[in-house]
């Protein structure tokens, strides 16, 4: 991800994927986003993915937490309202756009209650909403992934069908994968609990 936003560091208008959005350029808050939203996200994938060290948890405690502000902060405040100007104007039309809509506004919510559930130590919940939050993190690299995929099947799809397709599965398979991993776990914990 880091390798595909180096790109955009020259604020070209004819760059990579900016090449299919010249109908939203002209507008200041779309184009706003975009930069802010490639080049912060990143940071996004970066602190989501130390907050999965239990080294890092266990040796480092108030590191981890500073990391986990730093995530929930971004998130909430800057990736997931960018991610949000950003889905109004996707391409795919509205499919896509309803996708993303509900992708940003789910991202946001999920990594407050996250948030919140931290605030009240309540770690075992707390662990499960930022499992979400960051399954939804994930989405900008599944659907690289999936369109990969669907490029060397070379499935009958038009380019348009394709892309809403790739935009509902980017984020709702992750949601799916994380929420049968939580249902699995804490079947487990019960059981543990049992004995």
């Amino acid at each position: 991800m880091i390798l595909l936003s180096v790109p955009y560091l020259a604020l070209e208008r004819y760059t990579n994927f900016l090449k299919t959005k010249q109908l939203a350029w002209h507008v200041m808050e779309w184009r706003l986003s975009f930069y802010i939203h490639v080049f912060v996200s990143t940071a996004v994938l970066i602190t989501g993915l130390l907050q999965f060290s239990s080294y890092l948890l266990k040796k480092y405690p108030r590191l981890h937490r500073n990391i986990g502000k730093t995530y929930a902060f971004v998130v909430t405040f800057i990736s997931g309202p960018t991610g949000l100007v950003m889905a109004f104007y996707a391409n795919g039309g509205l499919y896509a756009r309803i996708s993303f809509v509900i992708l940003s506004v789910l991202w946001i919510v999920v990594t407050v209650i996250g948030w919140r559930k931290a605030l009240q130590r309540q770690w075992e919940e707390h662990s499960n909403w930022m499992l979400r939050s960051y399954a939804l993190t994930l989405s900008a690299v599944t659907l690289r992934f999936y369109a990969y995929v669907l490029g060397l099947m070379h499935m009958p799809l038009r380019p348009v069908a394709a892309y809403v397709l790739i935009s509902w599965l980017s984020w709702t398979l992750n949601l799916f994968v994380v929420e049968c991993y939580i249902r699995w776990k804490t079947r487990g914990n019960q059981l543990l609990a049992q004995r």
